[in-house]
């Protein structure tokens, strides 16, 4: 009945580590692949998207301006047509607005989903080290249950204790380097978002039909 019992909690542990370890995973390719989904992939790309918006922009053509971003799902055409549309309440607002946004709708959501993947590193190691006591508290029963202790099946006690503390370090470690290797990612659409918006908020804000105040 003992046995029973340790082996079910076992059981319980391995399968906590194993969803721990595939939520930590999801998150890590959900962020990965909004990241890739939101930034242009080269600075040289960017800069020709600026640059086909440099000319309606100077004409005060919105139109084709949209047209252009129009269905594009990188944070710098999104921001940019919302800036257009929203041209009326005057280029200060329309530069908070595009600023707060981003930091909304892009950065937040990736904080998020990190948020997560933060707390499977930490808590994978622990329900492994749960699983160390558990294991070392089966192999103490068995020593003071029995007068001729079975060297296999205190082994197997001893077994489930190491192995749960391995397996919890094994999905912690990759993950930390997964979500440095994210960050830095994240980080780098920062930067080229930001110096994305910076050019064409310099142009938008002499632009005809761009208010110069806020109504």
């Amino acid at each position: 009945m003992q046995l029973d019992v340790f082996y079910l909690i076992a059981v319980a542990i391995y399968s906590a580590l194993a969803l721990v370890a595939l939520w930590g995973l999801f998150c890590v390719v959900m962020v990965w692949s909004r990241v890739a989904q939101k930034r242009f992939r080269t600075e040289a790309q960017q800069a020709e998207f600026l640059d086909a918006l440099e000319e309606p922009l100077k004409k005060g053509d919105f139109d084709a301006i949209i047209e252009l971003c129009d269905g594009d799902r990188r944070a710098t055409p999104q921001l940019v047509e919302l800036a257009v549309a929203n041209r009326g309440i005057g280029y200060a607002k329309v530069r908070q607005l595009v600023m707060d946004r981003f930091q909304r709708d892009v950065l937040a959501d990736l904080d998020y989903r990190l948020s997560w993947v933060s707390t499977v590193i930490k808590t994978a190691p622990m329900i492994g080290l749960f699983g160390t006591v558990l294991g070392m508290m089966g192999a103490f029963a068995t020593l003071a249950s029995a007068e001729n202790v079975d060297p296999t099946q205190l082994a197997d006690d001893i077994n489930v204790a190491l192995r749960t503390t391995a397996c919890g370090l094994a999905i912690a470690i990759p993950l930390l380097f997964c979500m440095a290797s994210v960050n830095v990612r994240i980080r780098k659409m920062e930067d080229l978002v930001a110096s994305g918006l910076t050019r064409f908020l310099d142009t938008f804000r002499l632009a005809p039909g761009v208010a110069a105040k806020g109504k």
